[in-house]
This record gives C-alpha cells, structure tokens and sequence, in this order.
C-alpha cells in the first residue's frame, strides 16, 4: 500500500485514492460518499477535486485533510478491513503532525537559523557554477542542458540521504548535521564542475565526475534519513 498521508504544502492530507485501496473499495464509491457528504466535508476546508493524468482516461479524486478524513470514514459501515484502515490512518495523521511540528520546533533554532542561512550562499555559488556548466553543455550541443539544475540536485539528495516524504524545499527540514553534509556537497560539486569546465572535458562525462564525488563523499558520511525525527515511535509498535 502507499503511504497513508502525504504532505500537500505542508499540511498532512490523505485521497480518495488512498481511502478506496485502504478500505478495498472501489474509488467511484467513494467519491459517490464524498459527494454525498460533500456539504459536510466543507465545513472543514473546502474538498479539492484533482484530476490525476492516466495513459486512458483522466480520474478524478479528491485531496481531503485530517478533519474531513476523520468525519468521512465515520460515514462508512465498519468491518475487519475498515477498522484496520481506520487505526492505521489515525497514526499516520498523528506521525505526521509530530514530523511537522519537531521540523518547525527545529527551525526556531539560532544554531539551525545560521547553519541555513551559511548553507544558502554555498548554494548559491554552486548554481552560479551550474548556470555557467549549462552554456558550457549547450555549446557542446545540449538540447536538454537546463535539466541540470534539477538533476544535480536529486543526485545529490539521493545520494547523501534517506528520503521519506516529499516537501518542498528539502533543506527547509533537514537538521543542523545535514545541512552541514549538503554544504559540503555543493562545495564538492561546484569544484568538479570548475574542475572540469578548465580541462575542457565533455559535459556528460563532467556531471559524472561529480556525480562520483559525491558518492565517495557518501561513503565517508553515511546516508541518513529525511526528516529526521527523534523517539518518533508510536504505542502498539508502530
């Protein structure tokens, strides 16, 4: 099953989608019971109906946050597989606030306030390094040189941590640790980068060179987990 709750500009929300598969229904059912309710549901927050692109047809589903999740699954009639999904999604909403409020706790932090802020000139250089990497690769004939930007970014990420949820700005919620990691790793990719436009190597076989870079620094620094939460444990084990 994919996880429960996921984070929508960072507010803990669930789907029709997640609901359908966790209760093994089928999802026109449970738009048929958001609708139905949908009145309700709004005195919540508003139901956001989305439209998720398929190779057929376009499905429509609906984004509902903890108060409309919680009051659309007391409209459904309880069985074994019910009960579960409902204890289940309890625990998610639960984790995910806690994960929000620490990584809001953590950022009220001087020592974390100036790591970040250090954090951001060294980013800075590394994208006015990428910027100059990108002519450089589009005058060797990249069509697709721009895609830089992000594909070293991800590079970096996955290779330097343990990704659990989706935000958006990953250095937003990394801890004071990790920030230091990231650091150094655009400093190492800005001088691969330097490094390679000066010998006049190939743009691909550049991005390798610092793709390998980090991957060594990673052995030197092991992979940690994204966010990073202490004595998040839930009772029951979960």
């Amino acid at each position: 099953m994919t996880d429960l709750v996921v984070l929508e500009k960072n507010e803990p929300v669930t789907t029709s989608l997640i609901i359908a598969e966790g209760v093994k229904k089928d999802h026109s059912s449970i738009i048929k019971l958001i609708r139905k309710y949908e009145n309700d549901l709004n005195e919540f927050g508003t139901c956001r109906f989305e439209i998720l692109k398929t190779k057929g047809r376009p499905l429509e589903y609906v984004c509902l946050n903890e108060q409309q999740t919680t009051l659309l699954i007391t409209f459904m009639r309880n069985n074994d597989v019910v009960i579960n999904f409902k204890k289940n999604l309890v625990k998610e909403f639960y984790k995910m606030k806690k994960v929000l409020s620490e990584i809001s706790s953590r950022q009220q932090n001087d020592e974390w306030k100036q790591l970040r802020s250090t954090g951001k000139l060294t980013r800075k250089k590394e994208s006015d390094t990428i910027k100059k990497f990108v002519e450089y690769a589009e005058n060797q004939g990249s069509k697709n040189a721009r895609r830089y930007y992000t594909n070293i970014s991800t590079m970096e990420n996955k290779t330097l941590f343990f990704i659990q949820e989706k935000f958006p700005n990953l250095r937003e919620v990394l801890t004071g640790q990790q920030l230091q990691v990231m650091s150094s790793a655009d400093q190492i990719v800005e001088k691969a980068l330097l490094e390679g436009m000066e010998k006049e190597m190939f743009y691909k076989d550049i991005f390798l060179l610092a793709k390998e870079r980090i991957i060594m620094f990673s052995e030197i620094i092991p992979k940690t987990i994204v966010p990073m939460i202490e004595n998040l444990k839930l009772k029951g084990g979960e």
